[in-house]
């Protein structure tokens, strides 16, 4: 009759904590894969909800802090993108974000700062990328 082979302790507890570090590691991998996924169709609906316009502002719109109230009021909104002073005295920016954010910035644009006089806005569907955050571009 076979017996069974002893197996010290020291081999014992090198054993289970690895069994323990194999069973945790694999709970974690199926954790990590789980918001991978749920990630996933997130990061699709934003792109599919994203909308994103180029925009020429006319009138007194430069020397009145144009340029600056508008990155405060997308920043405020969550838009990314650029704004800019053209050379023929307007104001041209990209807006990028939920519709309805994009929407929101072009009626404010409509007003502009307290000293700005807006007698024109156009606005134009853009394919530009935005980048990922809001910024001042130099004058073109």
């Amino acid at each position: 009759m076979a017996s069974a082979i002893p197996i010290p302790l020291s081999v014992r507890t090198l054993i289970r904590p690895r069994t323990r570090f194999h069973t945790i590691q694999s709970h974690l991998n199926k954790w990590i894969n789980s918001l991978s996924l749920m990630a996933t169709p997130q990061a699709s609906s934003d792109s599919i909800s994203t909308k994103t316009e180029r925009v020429v502002i006319k009138g007194r719109v430069q020397g009145v802090w144009y340029r600056n109230w508008t990155i405060d009021n997308a920043t405020q909104l969550g838009l990314k993108g650029w704004v800019r002073n053209r050379k023929d005295g307007s104001v041209e920016a990209l807006f990028s974000g939920s519709p309805e954010a994009v929407q929101e910035m072009e009626q404010r644009c409509r007003r502009g700062p307290p000293d700005a006089v807006v007698t024109g806005l156009q606005v134009f569907p853009s394919n530009d990328d935005p980048g990922t955050g809001f910024e001042r571009k130099p004058t073109v």
